[in-house]
């Protein structure tokens, strides 16, 4: 995912220094060309050698350090980027960048690096809010750097508050979310459901599926990380949620529709990837009910069909749905497609190997009225992926 991509990461005077070595270990071992700027006080925490044996790469600290190849060091190196993220960022290296102080080489370096620059502060809660320091990261954000807003919590002083760097896998995801692939849905609005419905028939018990909402999760992530504005309408899952996507949580397929239904308009891309519970049960009243017999029946009631119901009104939206099949999966799909008026629909049969619900591969025909692309067992990602740039492919 980061193959060939170079990422700067600039570490001040902070006790939070000693997380970023994990975060560059993390960022190799996705392969990226990884290169650490320390400023002086940021050695005091970490030796630099550590992130050398990290990295392969030589931890630059004296910007008139003469041990590098003849190169102006600062100027090469902000060329090279591909995005530049510091942190921890001290309050003095956020208000030394803000009002443009190049007095060493990490804040040298990154005046003159061009790429995507992101900041994650970190200090004593007292120092952050301090409105000179906020004023700083305002002036940050004018200029078109990315803050990480710092988390709450035990700060190593003693006190409780905002100024805690969030962990290195946050720190990550905002690396990745920059660099990972083109931005070709870059102000495209997409809206995906996920996730399984359920139908409540009393307080207690409920119908539903098998769905886990891997797919549609794996679908959102990658639309996002190709720069879409994601909104994603998820039912009951047990899974991390996509990050920097906006979630929109349904119970029964009426909310779900509803949901949906809210969303829809704006939308420049529908996926609808959720197995929404076919059936509303309702309990029957009967004769021998009113006589307080314990037996009943449930009437299974039809759900509104939200992907039939969306397409009939979309306008500039493309469509595309989902068909799991048993038998006869490709003749199934270009009917449903035909019937639902979609532009594209992502068949699989649930008795192929590695299909399905559950696992972390899939086995996916993308079928629109030009002919059938048969996809090989994949990773769901790598599968949302491919189905994603069918998708861009046909905008």
């Amino acid at each position: 995912m980061l193959q060939n991509k170079t990422v700067v990461l600039g570490v001040t005077g902070s006790i939070a220094a000693y997380k970023i070595a994990n975060l560059a270990s993390m960022l190799v071992k996705k392969g990226a060309k990884v290169h650490v700027i320390m400023t002086k006080n940021a050695t005091n925490f970490i030796n630099p050698i550590t992130f050398e044996t990290l990295t392969g790469n030589k931890c630059l600290v004296d910007t008139f350090d003469r041990n590098f190849e003849f190169s102006v060091e600062h100027v090469s190196l902000a060329k090279a980027a591909d995005v530049f993220m510091v942190a921890p960022a001290s309050a003095n290296v956020i208000g030394k960048i803000a009002n443009g102080i190049a007095d060493d080489m990490l804040t040298t370096t990154i005046m003159a690096a061009k790429c995507h620059k992101i900041i994650s502060p970190a200090m004593n809660t007292n120092m952050f809010e301090n409105p000179i320091v906020q004023d700083n990261i305002s002036k940050l954000k004018n200029y078109g750097y990315e803050v990480i807003e710092p988390d709450s919590g035990y700060l190593a002083c003693g006190d409780v508050g905002a100024g805690k760097m969030p962990d290195p896998e946050v720190l990550e995801s905002y690396i990745i979310k920059e660099v990972a692939f083109e931005k070709d849905l870059k102000g495209k609005k997409v809206l995906i459901t996920a996730g399984p419905t359920m139908e409540k028939i009393d307080p207690v018990r409920f119908i539903s599926n098998h769905s886990t909402g891997k797919m549609g999760y794996a679908l959102a992530k990658i639309a996002m990380l190709r720069g879409a504005d994601v909104t994603l309408v998820t039912g009951k899952t047990y899974i991390k949620k996509p990050d920097f996507v906006k979630i929109v949580e349904a119970y029964s397929a009426k909310e779900m529709f509803n949901a949906v239904n809210g969303e829809f308009e704006n939308q420049d891309i529908v996926i609808m990837s959720a197995a929404v519970a076919d059936y509303r049960p309702k309990i029957v009243a009967l004769e021998k009910i009113k006589k307080q017999d314990k037996d009943a029946v449930i009437e299974l009631q039809r759900t509104d069909d939200i992907l039939g119901t969306m397409s009939a009104k979309k306008t500039k939206q493309f469509m595309c749905g989902f068909s799991m099949e048993t038998e006869n999966m490709i003749e199934n799909s270009k009917a449903k497609l035909k019937k639902k008026n979609l532009d594209m629909i992502c068949a699989n049969n649930l008795k192929v190997s590695g299909a399905g619900f559950g696992t972390d591969t899939n086995v996916v025909t993308i079928i629109t009225e030009d002919g059938a692309k048969e996809l090989p067992i994949e990773s769901k990602e790598k599968v949302a992926y491919d189905i994603i740039s069918e998708i861009v492919g046909r905008l």
